[in-house]
């Protein structure tokens, strides 16, 4: 074995001598070579990977927040007026004060099972029964919405743990409300309620994580109780609002009227 310099280091040189059949010598050298300094580097693919999931994250939420201005600006309105606002107009006019509070209970319980938005049924009890019974008439509607799917999901608990295990990476969250003792799966169960994960798939899949029921319970309505306060507080605001814009347009009719008139 010999020794030879690269780039002032010492690299081993290895050379073997075999003789083969007609009596001559064959040379074997190996080389543990020594890397040639200022040779470029091929770039990695996975930097221009980087760079496009980044551009697609980019325009996602420029597209999101576009539609989001739109629907805001000029859907949202539109619905409100030609849809929630008669539904609310013919409830209040069809129902008496106990019928009322009982189709607010059933429509909170069962619409978001149902796929169905329940947010004007909660500016109707704030409407109707102002913020503290109309809350409780909320409460109430909402334990029983939670409850329901609670109890179906445990009828299909296996059908659910085999999803669990065929998509381990989605199932990740709701797992995680089943982890821990008591106290851990109740803040669990609120962080979820209040975070954006869907509402009707945790109803139902929440069972098969093997949360007991009373940190359910309580978590999902400690969780919603932002959502409820927002939901009753933008309506009252809405109508306030509407009220003093009607009153002062009133006010303003009234005086030009008033001084416009020949003496």
């Amino acid at each position: 074995m010999t020794y030879s310099d690269c780039d002032d280091r010492v690299c081993p040189e290895l050379k073997l001598r075999i003789e083969d059949e007609n009596g001559d010598y064959v040379k074997l050298g190996e080389e543990d070579g020594c890397e040639q300094e200022g040779g470029l580097e091929p770039s990695s693919p996975t930097q221009g990977r980087s760079l496009w999931w980044w551009m697609k994250v980019v325009l996602l939420f420029i597209f999101l927040g576009a539609l989001a201005v739109v629907f805001l600006k000029w859907v949202g309105p539109f619905l409100i007026e030609k849809e929630v606002i008669p539904i609310i107009s013919w409830e209040t006019a069809t129902f008496s004060t106990p019928e009322l509070a009982f189709v607010i209970v059933a429509t909170v319980a069962l619409f978001p099972s149902l796929l169905l938005p329940s947010t004007p049924s909660m500016w109707v009890a704030g409407m109707t029964f102002g913020y503290g019974f109309g809350f409780l008439l909320i409460i109430a509607g909402v334990t029983i919405g939670v409850s329901l799917p609670y109890f179906i999901g445990s009828l299909f608990y296996h059908k659910i743990q085999e999803w669990f295990e065929k998509y381990p990476s989605k199932a990740s969250v709701i797992r995680l409300a089943g982890e821990g003792n008591w106290f851990q799966q109740f803040r669990t169960v609120t962080l979820i309620r209040i975070s954006p994960f869907p509402y009707v798939v945790f109803n139902y899949c929440a069972v098969a994580t093997d949360v007991k029921y009373v940190p359910y319970l309580l978590g999902s309505l400690v969780g919603m109780v932002p959502e409820i306060f927002v939901a009753i507080y933008t309506y009252v605001l809405s109508l306030s609002l509407s009220l003093s814009l009607s009153l002062e347009l009133a006010r303003s009719l009234f005086l030009k009227c008033f001084f416009e008139l020949p003496l």
